[in-house]
């Protein structure tokens, strides 16, 4: 249960006040007792001893005295309202106030009394005891009569009784008048301790806003005291505070814009190998929906095994630092390339951090390097080695053959213009790759470049007897393209048309408006192509039938080249093939 500090407060003051209370009281009531005592025996000795002088200037012989002794005794006893007992000297009892002359004659001898003896010897005695005269606790006093202390005694007693009701009217007295203490000092301690607190509990309430982030109330700085102090210091520490936290939230923003901007993976762990960090690129690319990813392990979220080999040789201390490539197939094949280091911190190990970067465009471009230069070296291999062959034969004599002669000089021609086809479709294609093309795009009317396209094909279309038709509407609306590179575009197209074409086929070039593009069809009755190459029929060097195209003279770049052109005009280009009923190669290109 809490406790408030003005509650605590009131109860410890009002504890240390019961407490010097109490103290006071019972070392209050004995000093006194002792003191009302003292007093009381002072006053009853004083009074001995005045009645003594009395009593010896009025009482002449001894005679009188004992004649009088009991009168007087009585007399005394009234007034002063105590007991008065008047012994002679011979300690036979002569008056006493509270007993009758009867009563006188079976009183004991008092010579033998304490308080008589001290009398004799000292000239004053006192004692207490029993009286079994009046039967009780008294206090006796007693000095002697006369000239040389010849007539006897006087003696006072008080009941000690007298004194005991003292004490108890004493206690009540002080009890009651502490009980009004506590009950004031209680009211002064609870208003002394809200006053104490007040300030404290301000402050209080003030460091709650501070942890919640509101450090628009400042604490009063009403005392000089060291409360004002706390108060100046809660000041200054909120100032700190508010500075320290602005520094880290600009630095978590900061890091946060970096590690949401970065294009590589990042996650982070702690010493136990649970995740504390992720960035947004690692989930894109694991396709990682849970935001609930703090805590749990890296198997738990990524569900790579090898990812979690990484964090465990890393946690574990075998490895400081590890990289590995970990292929993935969600959502699609990729490779990535992982980076992984220890989080050390005083020499301690605090966690670590993987960087996960995603080569597969690397790879890939490795591989078709890999393949560009085998294809390159296997395409120039062929009319090389031709035109090697055939200058070999020629040197070695068949020059002087006129029948080969033309015929081979024919071959050695045509490699030629193979292998310098090939050479320039090369640099067409590095230098659109590669951006380095430049492409003038201008209005244009698509119409021409078509018809003088089958203009320049016209020859080696009536060679297989291929008729071309145009299915063109009127008034057809401007594209925005370069007339030189869509003039190869279209020639590639129509060229690989008549080539794969069946003798005596047709090509029919369609042309129609489709969602603010220019979509161009050019269907063939040729060979076709099979479904499984499709997917490939624009790559480099690729060929449905290798034998075939070389035979017709293709690099195996011309589709490709197309590819690449229509992309730099912002267009898209694809092929519906179905094998041995000939093919429709599609295209668009963006109107003006």
């Amino acid at each position: 249960m809490r406790i408030k500090l003005h509650w605590r407060l009131t109860f410890i003051f009002y504890f240390v006040f019961i407490l010097v209370l109490l103290i006071g009281y019972f070392y209050l009531i004995p000093q006194l007792r002792l003191y009302f005592e003292h007093s009381l025996k002072n006053n009853i000795k004083n009074q001995l001893f005045l009645d003594k002088h009395l009593l010896e200037k009025y009482l002449i012989d001894e005679d009188t005295f004992i004649e009088d002794a009991d009168a007087i005794s009585d007399r005394m006893g009234e007034e002063l309202g105590i007991r008065v007992t008047i012994i002679g000297i011979d300690g036979v009892v002569l008056g006493d106030s509270d007993l009758s002359k009867e009563e006188l004659k079976y009183v004991e001898n008092h010579l033998d009394r304490l308080e008589i003896k001290k009398a004799q010897e000292n000239g004053f005695g006192i004692s207490k005891r029993f009286s079994r005269t009046v039967k009780k606790d008294l206090l006796y006093m007693a000095v002697p009569l006369g000239k040389d202390n010849s007539l006897g005694f006087l003696r006072f007693a008080i009941p000690l009784r007298d004194i005991e009701l003292f004490e108890a009217k004493l206690k009540r007295i002080v009890f009651l008048a502490l009980l009004l203490m506590l009950g004031f000092g209680l009211l002064l301690f609870f208003s002394l301790s809200s006053y104490i607190s007040k300030p404290l509990l301000e402050m209080v309430e003030i460091a709650k806003s501070y942890a919640k982030g509101n450090f628009l109330i400042k604490p009063p700085l009403r005392l000089k005291d060291e409360i004002g102090e706390l108060a100046k210091a809660l000041s200054i520490m909120s100032e700190e505070i508010k500075n320290k936290i602005e520094k880290i939230e600009q630095d978590k923003t900061s890091l946060d814009a970096v590690l949401s901007s970065m294009f590589e993976g990042i996650i982070v762990t702690d010493k136990n190998g649970e995740i504390t960090l992720m960035n947004p690129s690692l989930k894109n690319l694991f396709s990682i929906n849970n935001s609930l990813i703090q805590g749990r392990r890296p198997i738990e979220i990524i569900r790579y095994i090898d990812v979690q080999s990484i964090v465990d040789e890393i946690i574990e201390g075998k490895q400081k630092f590890v990289s590995e490539e970990v292929k993935i197939n969600l959502p699609e094949e990729k490779i990535l390339k992982i980076n992984g280091t220890a989080i050390i911190r005083d020499d301690k190990l605090e966690g670590a951090v993987l960087v996960f970067h995603d080569i597969t465009e690397l790879r890939r471009l490795e591989k078709i390097r890999q393949d560009f230069v085998a294809n390159v070296s296997h395409e120039l291999r062929t009319p090389v080695s031709s035109i090697k062959g055939y200058a070999e034969t020629l040197l070695e004599g068949a020059m002087e053959d006129r029948k080969n002669l033309s015929e081979f000089i024919s071959i050695i021609y045509n490699e030629s213009n193979r292998l310098a086809n090939l050479i320039d479709d090369l640099l067409d294609l590095s230098k659109i790759e590669s951006g380095k093309m430049e492409m003038l795009l201008r209005p244009l009317e698509i119409i021409n470049i078509v018809k003088k396209c089958v203009n320049i094909l016209e020859n080696k279309a009536r060679e297989k007897s291929i008729t071309v038709s145009l299915d063109i509407p009127k008034n057809l609306p401007k594209v925005l393209g370069d007339d030189k590179r869509l003039s190869q575009v279209f020639l590639n197209l129509l060229d690989n048309a008549i080539k794969y074409n069946q003798q005596g086929g047709s090509i029919n070039i369609s042309i129609f408006v489709k969602n603010r593009f220019l979509q161009v069809d050019i269907s063939d009755t040729g060979i076709g192509i099979s479904q499984k190459d499709i997917p490939r029929i624009f790559e480099r060097f690729y060929r449905v039938d290798k034998g075939r195209s070389r035979q017709l003279g293709g690099t195996g770049l011309g589709l490709s080249i197309v590819k690449h052109i229509i992309q730099a005009h912002r267009g898209q280009v694809w092929v519906n093939s179905e094998l041995g009923k000939g093919s429709t190669f599609s295209f668009t290109i963006p109107l003006v």
